[in-house]
């Protein structure tokens, strides 16, 4: 066989393009780029930012339960006057919602948030050196009840609608559950510090938290994808950079404008009706009576609480896994399922109480947190798909009806109570609503019905008149 000659260190050496190193060859072969890096749409930092903004909000929610005692034995006012305070800041959390919406809209998501963060925060802090109870309704009720209604489910509403076409319902659902998230973390936090250095001190860890998080707003919180000169994340191709007009109208006249065409609607009202009963079956309802209900069948009030707050965290995991379905289902089918299943898990209730923990009413706990704000990601959803850009406005009027079937399902349990002594009959009553809220979902039609989901929408402007 032939072999090859050696290659002598004095031979010359033939060089090829091949053989050199590619920082010596010609330009004539040019290097093909790297491919671009991606970037992480802004749109991501936006949802980040408003997550923690719910977050440093929600620690006001954890605040009055862990103060009230403390409050009562300092000053020793009645439960009754410090629960007002909380009473008038419930109702201003859902009656806020759709001005603020408006707000938004003529002034900006940043600006609305900012002044928000700091209603909270001052609204917190200015209680440590009261000395009269109307200065707690005007600090908590008032001052503190404006802010968290600008951050209520209409900021949510607002933020997916005009960042979000692809994971729109998924977004939401994230973003409702910040809420409870907050909720889960302030409350051992504060209660600790409550317990050690004196509620002074939980009153300002609550007031630094909401303040915290306005840096972030001011620093990435954009009020439109137009602004960065981009489109929405997910939006198809071809879909121009731009936003439409400003509102010039006054916010408030905005908001009831809006009201009044939105009113006219039936999805509009079968939407409220059915939230309204989402409200007095969960803040109103359990989220107020569950651990009394417990103490009268011989339950420890630390044990209830307990199962109270695991609904809290079932909640979270429910909330981000109903926004994943609305991205999938149509979202009547799936409120049509949460309220007929919750009304089912009410009438069983009465059935639960006892003396003990059990595993049947772990199993309650357990769905009944999976089942609690579910109903918020395919509610915006409906509302998107009726009410187009106006949509935000809209539900934060249906929110409106949410706070307020909370309030009179409150009261309602409580009277039910004094006058039977049991609470049976609320359970029940309950039960029956939930089951009329499922008819009134089966029931919503809508012009683009189709497009509820953002999967499949093209465009987020359709035009009031698209509600039937």
């Amino acid at each position: 066989m032939e072999q090859s000659a050696p290659v002598s260190p004095l031979d010359p050496v033939v060089t090829t393009e091949a053989t050199l190193p590619a920082t010596a060859r010609t330009s004539s072969s040019p290097v093909p780029p790297a491919p671009p890096r991606r970037r992480i749409h802004p749109a991501w930092w936006v949802a980040v930012v408003t997550f923690l903004t719910i977050i440093g909000a929600a620690g006001f929610r954890s605040t009055p339960g862990v103060l009230m005692t403390p409050l009562h034995e300092e000053f020793g006012w009645p439960m009754g006057v410090i629960g007002g305070a909380v009473s008038v800041n419930l109702v201003l959390f859902g009656l806020a919602a759709p001005f603020s919406a408006a707000l938004m809209e003529r002034l900006g998501i940043q600006r609305v948030v900012a002044t928000a963060l700091v209603l909270v925060s001052i609204g917190s802090l200015l209680p440590i050196w009261m000395t009269a109870s109307w200065q707690l309704v005007l600090c908590w009720g008032i001052v503190v009840g404006l802010g968290t209604g600008a951050m209520a489910m209409s900021l949510v509403a607002t933020v997916t609608g005009r960042w979000f076409v692809a994971r729109r319902g998924l977004v939401t659902g994230v973003l409702t559950a910040a809420g409870a998230t907050g909720q889960l973390i302030f409350l051992p936090v504060l209660a600790w510090l409550a317990e050690h250095h004196g509620w002074r001190s939980a009153a300002i860890a609550t007031s630094a938290a909401a303040l915290a998080v306005v840096p972030l707003v001011l620093w990435k919180l954009h009020d439109h994808p137009s602004v960065l000169g981009i489109t929405a994340y997910g939006a198809p191709e071809g879909t121009p950079v731009g936003r439409p007009p400003r509102p010039t109208g006054h916010p408030a006249r905005l908001a009831l404008t809006t009201l009044r065409h939105a009113s006219r609607t039936k999805v509009f009202w079968l939407l409220a009706g059915s939230f309204a009963v989402c409200g007095a079956s969960t803040n109103g309802l359990v989220g107020t009576h569950f651990i009394p209900a417990a103490h009268d069948h011989g339950m420890a009030t630390t044990t209830a609480a307990g199962l109270l707050a695991l609904v809290g965290v079932f909640d979270i995991v429910g909330t981000v896994f109903s926004g994943w379905l609305t991205d999938r289902v149509d979202p009547r089918i799936l409120l049509t399922a949460y309220y007929t299943l919750r009304g089912g898990s009410l009438f069983l209730l009465p059935s639960l109480f006892s003396d003990s923990m059990h595993v049947n009413m772990l199993a309650f706990i357990l769905f009944y947190g999976l089942d609690w704000v579910a109903t918020v990601p395919p509610t915006i959803a409906l509302c998107r798909s009726a009410f187009g850009e106006r949509a935000p406005i809209v539900f934060g009027w249906v929110f409106a009806s949410h706070q307020i079937g909370a309030a009179f399902a409150a009261l309602g349990a409580g009277l039910v109570r004094d006058q039977l002594g049991t609470y049976t009959l609320a359970w029940y009553v309950a039960g029956a609503l939930c089951l009329v809220a499922a008819v009134m979902c089966v029931s919503i039609t809508t012009a683009r019905l189709s497009d509820a989901s953002p999967r499949r929408t093209e465009s987020g402007a359709e035009a009031s008149s698209a509600a039937q």
